[in-house]
């Protein structure tokens, strides 16, 4: 029987064969009760080129908890920010298997407003 955690990396595995097939610069999303995480990976998947979490220092000072979807709009405007600096537009959005709703849905909008593209 499979259990939550194995169908959320099954279903994880899936998107990442999809977008590495697309030869996409990828922005992956992780989340945990108590933060979220974004990474924008180069399109061979080797490099990670910008990240950016409410594990961060300058994001800490800014929201009290960071398992919300307030801090997860602030990490989708940073991720956002750091790409456009690097020059990258358009993104294939990998959700890690998480549903497209709440914080990871937060995260997404909030690089799309922030410019960025998927």
């Amino acid at each position: 029987m499979i259990d939550k955690r194995e169908a959320r990396l099954r279903r994880a595995a899936q998107t990442r064969r999809r977008i590495h097939e697309q030869k996409a610069v990828r922005l992956a999303v992780h989340r945990t009760n108590q933060h979220i995480y974004a990474q924008i990976f180069s399109a061979d998947g080797a490099q990670v080129l910008a990240s950016a979490s409410t594990a961060e220092k300058e994001v800490r000072g800014q929201v009290p908890h960071g398992g919300n979807r307030a801090a997860a709009t602030l990490v989708g405007k940073r991720i956002a920010e750091k790409a456009r600096r690097l020059g990258i537009e358009a993104v294939a959005f990998d959700r890690g298997g998480y549903r497209y709703h709440g914080r990871v849905k937060a995260l997404a909008e909030a690089a799309r407003e922030g410019g960025l593209k998927f």
